[in-house]
């Protein structure tokens, strides 16, 4: 039975499309996500197992892959989720499971400026700037303090922490949007492109996430003249990475 399974550590990116190639060859599939909102990105399959929550720390990760044995462990969680991979990693290789990773590629374009760290923030000449911070709620806080751009604005995942947290640090309410990216609309019809015309937007901040959002900024960025700051994703060192097609080649179907 484990020579037919796969277990898939993925979010709402790459997540969706990549279950459903597996089990169109016919894998035994089950999905970690973190909530149940990333849940609903997959579709119901009788060959699909969700599980929704954190894995927990390297004993919880190896105990739960131990209690389902697979053909292969792939971690698709996004590059910035930093707690996870060398969970994962640790894991696998305690037990002697296959593990593959997912690489994002590296999107570029010109005139972009990567951050290895936030505190780089505090080196840019940002005073006569408005700035759109793009980089999740965990980081708002640090990149609020290391900016000297003359203003703010932020964009959000919806959730009432999140915004709440955006409230506390004193940002106007006016110039806070939760919302989830829109990646698949046109820059006239984009919702991030509307907010930064709306607010006066002359530079981004966002993460090297090398997914649609990433992708999105950049476009957004380079039509409407505005300055990319991206923050450089985390190095991992623990495991060398696929991008989707050799990672597919790779997996080929069960047995």
């Amino acid at each position: 039975m484990d020579e037919q399974r796969i277990w898939l550590l993925s979010g709402t990116g790459e997540g969706p499309p990549l279950a459903a190639e597996l089990l169109r060859r016919g894998w035994q599939l089950r999905v970690s996500v973190v909530s149940s909102a990333a849940a609903r990105a997959y579709p119901a399959h009788p060959a699909l197992e969700l599980q929704v929550g954190a894995l927990g720390d390297e004993a919880a990760v190896q105990n739960a892959f131990a209690s389902w044995p697979c053909r292969w462990v792939v971690d698709a969680a996004h590059p910035f989720a930093r707690s996870i991979h060398p969970a994962v990693a640790k894991a696998c290789k305690a037990l002697g499971q296959p593990l593959l990773r997912l690489q994002r590629p590296m999107v570029t374009s010109p005139g972009t400026i990567l951050l290895a760290q936030l505190e780089e923030l505090a080196n840019q000449p940002l005073e006569r700037d408005s700035l759109l911070l793009a980089v999740g709620a965990r980081e708002l806080a640090a990149a609020l303090r290391y900016s000297c751009a003359r203003e703010h604005a932020v964009r959000l995942l919806p959730s009432a922490s999140a915004l709440g947290q955006a409230l506390q640090l004193g940002l106007p309410a006016e110039r806070i949007a939760c919302l989830r990216p829109h990646t698949n609309s046109s820059l006239e019809g984009s919702v991030e492109a509307g907010l930064c015309r709306r607010w006066g937007i002359t530079a981004v901040l966002a993460r090297q996430s090398g997914g649609p959002p990433e992708q999105q900024w950049h476009r957004i960025c380079q039509a409407m003249g505005l300055k990319l700051l991206l923050l450089a994703r985390p190095a991992s060192p623990d495991l060398h990475g696929l991008e989707i097609e050799p990672l597919l080649a790779r997996l080929g179907w069960p047995l």
